[in-house]
């Protein structure tokens, strides 16, 4: 599933910039937080092609 991998891929490239930010680097504060928002869209695109795949199961 393309999705899911674009979101594990997503999670898992925000993490420097997170340790950055714990280190108060203002700059990767706010990469983070807009990754994160494209996380939470990533992530509601995996939930709809999931309930997409059990309606079409049906």
């Amino acid at each position: 599933m393309e999705a899911y991998e674009k979101l594990k891929a997503l999670v898992a490239g925000v993490e420097d910039d997170l340790r950055k930010a714990q280190g108060g680097n203002k700059a990767a504060g706010t990469r983070v937080r807009k990754t994160m928002q494209e996380i939470k869209a990533a992530a509601q695109d995996v939930r709809v092609q999931v309930l997409e795949l059990r309606d079409t199961s049906v």
